[in-house]
């Protein structure tokens, strides 16, 4: 009995490794866009959190302050890359029914 009970396991576990490499593929294709200084800088960046596209308001490029916009493209970077992790999260939970499994993510 108990390697029946293992056996199950299994075939849900593969069929769970499956559903994952689906929702990975899945979330490649899908973006997220974050701005930056009411819209200065706009960064893209897709499900495996990779930027995939940057614009930037030919305002927000002034010499004089560089620093400036160094800080605009970080700050939508980094709020990319949080909408991203949200995304992750929130397909993960479907697959997951709502557990939050170690490792997965």
């Amino acid at each position: 009995m108990v390697f029946m009970d293992m056996g199950k396991m299994m075939k849900q576990v593969q069929k769970m490794q499956g559903q994952m490499a689906k929702m990975q593929d899945e979330l490649a294709k899908k973006t997220v866009e974050a701005s930056a200084g009411g819209g200065m800088v706009t960064v893209t960046a897709n499900g495996q959190q990779e930027i995939v596209g940057i614009k930037i308001d030919p305002d927000a490029v002034d010499p004089d302050d560089v620093e400036m916009l160094e800080d605009l493209i970080l700050a939508a970077v980094n709020e990319s890359m949080r909408k991203v992790q949200d995304m992750t999260q929130k397909e993960m939970g479907k697959l997951t029914g709502g557990m939050n499994i170690p490792g997965l993510f």
